[in-house]
């Protein structure tokens, strides 16, 4: 089923995008959102266009994990991930430095369904240290699969560099999650990743790679989903965080085994697509697709 996306609701919480009949995904812009649990803007859900349901909302688990996410687990030793922070010598503990990412305003384009954002990140302790120019495109809408296209700009308005890291960066290993997030239903325990350059399985955990892919099965239905990562060719150091026990989890991190420093008055420009899919897709047909939508 192909279609025009549009947005059919909008309002001062969330804005949600639609083809046809069927609710692509709500954006949730302002969450009631814990503050432990690091408030952020979030996609939940999110869908396939034959309406299954392809992330997970607060799992008992990890309850900060909200669907689709641009996180951050370590700005100068700053939280905007949520929950525990993990401190080299000590493991996961609670601290005072849970940040928040504020909704400030939206811009929509009337020529295409590209929703622009203005938000701003502020410490535990209230300090702003962000600036984000967000961008949430929707494209490629086809027979059985449609793409979000996220880019962001990230400045830096502190007056000394701001150093983004990763639990790995902090001594744990193969646990450099940061960035772009997307969390998995729980009936996608087990599934499948497949990714560039004849990668596949959780061996690809921390390796490069210009796309991962994650194939996933739903309970109720007699369906499948395939979800395909693609990362941008100007990005720097992306290595893939993927998880598929004890839950099924991708990250194109950027900082997964090095820091990477932003200086006063810099940016950070990420870009990544997301190909959202029908059935569960194989290695030669997502080869396929990614030949056929390159950048």
């Amino acid at each position: 089923m192909g279609g025009r996306p549009v947005i059919t609701r909008q309002d001062d919480e969330v804005l949600v995008v639609s083809v046809g009949d069927v609710e692509l995904f709500h954006y949730v812009h302002r969450p009631a959102t814990p503050a432990f649990e690091g408030p952020k803007p979030y996609l939940h859900p999110v869908r396939t266009l034959a309406g299954d349901v392809v992330t997970a909302f607060r799992p008992h688990d990890h309850r900060w994990h909200k669907g689709v996410q641009m996180t951050a687990t370590d700005v100068s030793g700053e939280n905007f991930w949520g929950g525990v922070t993990y401190v080299r010598d000590e493991g996961y503990v609670v601290l005072p430095n849970v940040g928040t990412m504020r909704h400030e305003d939206f811009t929509v384009a009337d020529d295409e369904l590209r929703i622009d954002e203005r938000l701003s990140w502020h410490t535990e302790a209230g300090e702003h240290w962000v600036g984000e120019e967000r961008s949430l495109a929707v494209r490629d809408v086809e027979e059985e699969a449609w793409t979000l296209e996220f880019a962001t700009t990230l400045t830096n308005l502190r007056s000394e560099p701001l150093v983004f890291g990763s639990p790995t960066t902090n001594g744990r290993e193969l646990a450099g999650y940061t960035g772009f997030f997307w969390r998995g239903p729980r009936s996608f325990t087990g599934g499948e990743v497949i990714a560039a350059d004849g990668g596949a399985g959780q061996e690809v955990m921390g390796r490069t790679g210009s796309w991962l892919a994650f194939v996933g099965q739903h309970d109720e239905v007699d369906r499948s989903s395939t979800l395909l990562f693609l990362d941008h060719p100007d990005n720097k150091n992306t290595h893939w965080f993927v998880r598929s026990t004890p839950f099924a989890a991708v990250n194109p991190s950027f900082a997964f085994f090095d820091t990477v420093e932003v200086a006063p008055g810099a940016e950070l420009h990420l870009r990544y697509r997301l190909v959202v899919a029908t059935g569960g897709w194989d290695r030669a047909r997502l080869e396929s697709y990614v030949e056929e939508h390159a950048w």
